[in-house]
């Protein structure tokens, strides 16, 4: 019996402050002033920039102009995959009805186009986008390699399904020859996308650099030729290509496709606005509620039984 009161005492743990769990803590006691001054903080925060975007937006003009109906044969020469390569031209005359000042830029908009399904959105090689390792494409499937077994470059369904469409802007003159807008292709990304995430292989001659690979399916080029004019913006650095690899969280998106005059990064201020403002109310009502719960209770005296 000695023994055995012996035993169990051995397996007790050490009587140290750390196995014994007597180790100093910090509690947190929020006040009632405390968390109310911070949801109101909070409240005025959000409150006062809604307030700043919603303004902002009211001064921004925007035409959307939808092309879908009226270049129909192009979309249904589309229908067949086999004709990917080739081209099909349409126009759109539109009018200005007043001036837009200040930095003008275009966008593309996609309706029921799902980027946000999850195997599409995996179906990547960011190894090969940094250009790392051209040959890494185990995560790319179906768009890994070609029926000859080369690997694609780049590889995946986000890639292979890039937005092709060529649109050029051009005005009249006095009902004279139409005029192209120079539009600027650059400049168009995020910081981190263009320098870090996105890398050609370091090669001065791309073409050598891509060798052992092949375009995607849908590609009517390799890579390496999107844009021989710019070094900056060919192959994987390419804006138009990297704007199309950021895959949009809802169905219906916009992406930036050009821009004239100067950079000047743009969103949407209308939504964020709203956003903001709606939070901040909500904020100020939670934190009046609160308030007006805390005065009440304030002098009602708590009563406990211990049994």
């Amino acid at each position: 019996m000695k023994r055995t009161s012996e035993e169990s005492q051995s397996r007790l743990p050490d009587n140290s402050a750390l196995k014994q769990q007597q180790l100093p803590a910090y509690r947190l006691q929020l006040t009632a002033t405390g968390v109310l001054s911070g949801f109101f903080a909070t409240g005025v925060f959000c409150l006062g920039v809604g307030i700043i975007l919603i303004l902002s937006a009211k001064s921004i003009k925007e035409i959307e102009i939808k092309y879908t109906k009226i270049c129909g044969n192009c979309a249904k020469l589309r229908e067949n995959a086999t004709n990917f390569d080739k081209e099909c031209t349409c126009s759109i005359p539109f009018y200005l009805s007043e001036t837009m000042q200040g930095n003008v830029y275009m966008y593309y908009k996609l309706y029921g186009f799902y980027q946000n399904l999850y195997r599409y959105i995996l179906s990547r090689s960011n190894s090969q986008l940094v250009g790392t390792d051209l040959k890494d494409v185990g995560t790319c499937a179906p768009f890994s390699k070609s029926h000859d077994g080369t690997p694609i470059a780049p590889c995946g369904a986000i890639a292979n399904s890039i937005f092709n469409d060529t649109i050029i802007l051009s005005y009249n003159l006095n009902s004279s020859l139409p005029i192209e807008v120079p539009m600027l292709r650059s400049g168009i990304t995020w910081w981190t996308d263009k320098y870090v995430k996105f890398q050609n292989p370091r090669s001065k001659n791309l073409s050598i650099a891509f060798a052992g690979t092949t375009k995607p399916p849908s590609w009517a080029k390799p890579v390496y030729e999107l844009d021989k004019e710019d070094p900056e913006n060919n192959g994987f650095l390419n804006d138009d290509f990297i704007v199309w690899m950021r895959a949009a969280a809802f169905p219906t998106f916009k992406k930036l496709y050009r821009r004239l005059n100067r950079i000047q990064y743009f969103t949407e201020g209308l939504p964020a606005g709203l956003a903001y403002t709606v939070t901040g109310a909500v904020t100020w009502l939670a934190s009046f509620s609160m308030m007006a719960i805390h005065l009440m209770l304030k002098d009602r005296k708590m009563f406990f039984i211990q049994q």
